[in-house]
Order: structure tokens, then C-alpha cells, then sequence
């Protein structure tokens, strides 16, 4: 039997099915392991007051990356352990490209308040980032040029055309930053961009995460299903895609079930008991 130090999992379309609940038999698994010693972390694109949303205090987990990886809470204690943000020239630069190409986007506040954001609506028309604006309308200002009313900002959030040389082109032109792909868990299809900070990522922050628990690092397992995923999936020992992610990161990465199918326990069994 292989016992993993960690086992860290993306939660909207991993964990959570299509109904945004968690399977018995996941929690289950995450009871199991945390009787078994390992340490347990969600990673997600959600801010901590959406993951509220979906879990509360009792779940079963010891740390949660949230914002793709902007922040860590100790999910125990309440503790807010790392917040990371752009600085306002680099929040300025990378409005001046979103306006340039003509894209709807968000600037968010600082971790932990980042479920406020500014808005700026390009009427590509796209639904879901109306949609997104309408939801967290209690949080959500015009976002305002001259005079800017922006300063520092946990992350930016823009909607992608179905073109991924635009993404390719943001990249090129925002080098110093992170950009990363991300499916909307809203509608499961638009695709968005996420900027950070370039030390940021579920990766990146998982491995500031795991340095500061374990003096050596050297097994855990990831289960995720989508792009935002990658950078955690290629830092563990054990990763794992479920079989409603994308057909080109299943080429990639070992297949578990689906997400409405317990997902997460077939990968977490696959290791433990398999010792594969």
C-alpha cells in the first residue's frame, strides 16, 4: 500500500458534480484519509466567499488554495496562511491590453475580499460574464479609467473568444505575469483567462504550501479537470484527470471516473489500495 503524504483536488467539476454537491462516497474518502494521517487540500478558482457556497466549516479537508492560488486558508483554524496581488502597474497594464482587445473583464480586490470586483463590459455579448456580473451584483462596481478607481488586485478575469491565438497573443504581451486558461464553472464551456501574479498557480501556491507542512516532499496525488489544473497536476508524484475533462489533457494525464461518478475516491483507491 502507497500512503501519500498529500492529496490535493480542484473542487467545481472534480469533486463537486454536476448537481455543485460532493458524493457520499467522496467524503468518505477524504474521512478516510484524514484518519490515515494525510493531509487533505481543495485547490480552486473560487473565492472564499463562493466556496461557502458549496462547503462549510465541517468538511473534511486541512487546507484550501482558493483563487488559483492567489490564497491558502487553513481550513481548520480559520487562518489566512499566504495572499498574493499585482501591483497597480501591472493591474494598469493588463487593462490597457484587455481594453485594446476589445474584452470584457473584472479586476478583483485583494484576497480575502476578492468576491468584489470592477467590471468592464466590452457587449461582446456573451451570457456568462453577464451572468457572473449579475450574480455578485451586491459586489460588483463599473470599473472607471479617468480617474481610475483600481489600485492593487488579487487577480484580473477576462473573457476569451473561442480563439486561442488571442490567448497565445494576451500571453505574449502580458510575459511578466501569469495567464492561465480556465473553463466558467457557470455555464461549463465559456472560456476565461485568469491574470496573477507569476508566481501564482494551484501549482505554484501548491508547492508553497506543501514546502512549508513536509521537509520532503515525495508522494501525493491531484485530481483535477481543467486547464486552470495543469501546473498542480504536473508538480505531484500521482496526477489524475476525471473522465469529464477535456480529451486533451486525458491524453495527457491518468483517467479516473467522472465527476458525477465519485472521481476523486477511483483516483485517491487507485494509489492507496492498488498501489499502482
Amino acid at each position: 500500500m502507497t500512503l501519500p503524504q498529500v492529496v490535493i483536488t480542484d473542487l467545481d467539476g472534480t469533486l463537486l458534480n454536476d448537481c455543485k454537491k460532493v458524493s457520499k462516497e467522496d467524503i468518505e474518502t477524504l474521512n478516510m484519509l484524514g484518519e490515515m494521517g494525510v493531509c487533505r487540500v481543495i485547490a480552486t478558482g473560487r473565492s472564499l466567499y463562493s466556496l461557502g457556497k458549496v462547503v462549510d466549516n465541517s468538511f473534511p479537508v486541512d487546507y484550501v488554495i482558493f483563487s488559483t492560488g492567489a490564497g491558502v486558508i487553513d481550513w481548520q483554524s480559520g487562518e489566512l496562511l499566504y495572499a498574493a496581488h499585482l501591483k497597480e502597474k501591472e493591474v494598469s497594464l493588463a487593462i490597457r491590453t484587455f481594453i485594446d482587445e476589445k474584452m470584457s473583464f473584472m479586476v478583483h480586490d485583494l484576497v480575502p475580499d476578492n468576491h468584489r470586483f470592477l467590471f468592464y463590459d466590452a457587449e461582446c455579448g456573451n451570457s456568462d460574464f453577464k451572468k457572473r456580473c449579475n450574480i455578485y451584483s451586491d459586489y460588483a462596481l463599473p470599473l472607471s479609467i479617468d480617474p481610475p478607481n483600481y489600485k492593487n488586485a488579487s487577480q484580473l478575469l477576462a473573457i476569451v473568444p473561442e480563439n486561442l491565438e488571442v490567448l497565445e497573443n494576451i500571453r505574449r504581451k502580458l510575459s511578466s505575469l501569469r495567464v492561465v486558461r480556465a473553463t466558467s464553472p457557470l455555464d461549463n464551456c465559456t472560456m476565461w483567462m485568469e491574470v496573477l501574479p507569476s508566481e501564482v498557480s494551484k501549482g505554484h501556491t501548491a508547492e508553497w504550501l506543501f514546502k512549508r507542512l513536509f521537509r520532503n516532499h515525495n508522494c501525493s496525488i491531484a485530481v483535477g479537470n481543467d486547464y486552470n489544473d495543469l501546473d498542480m497536476l504536473n508538480y505531484v508524484q500521482h496526477p489524475f484527470v476525471v473522465s469529464n475533462a477535456p480529451d486533451d489533457l486525458k491524453k495527457i494525464y491518468r483517467v479516473s471516473e467522472s465527476n458525477n461518478n465519485s472521481g476523486f475516491t477511483y483516483a485517491v483507491r487507485k494509489i492507496i489500495i492498488n498501489d499502482e
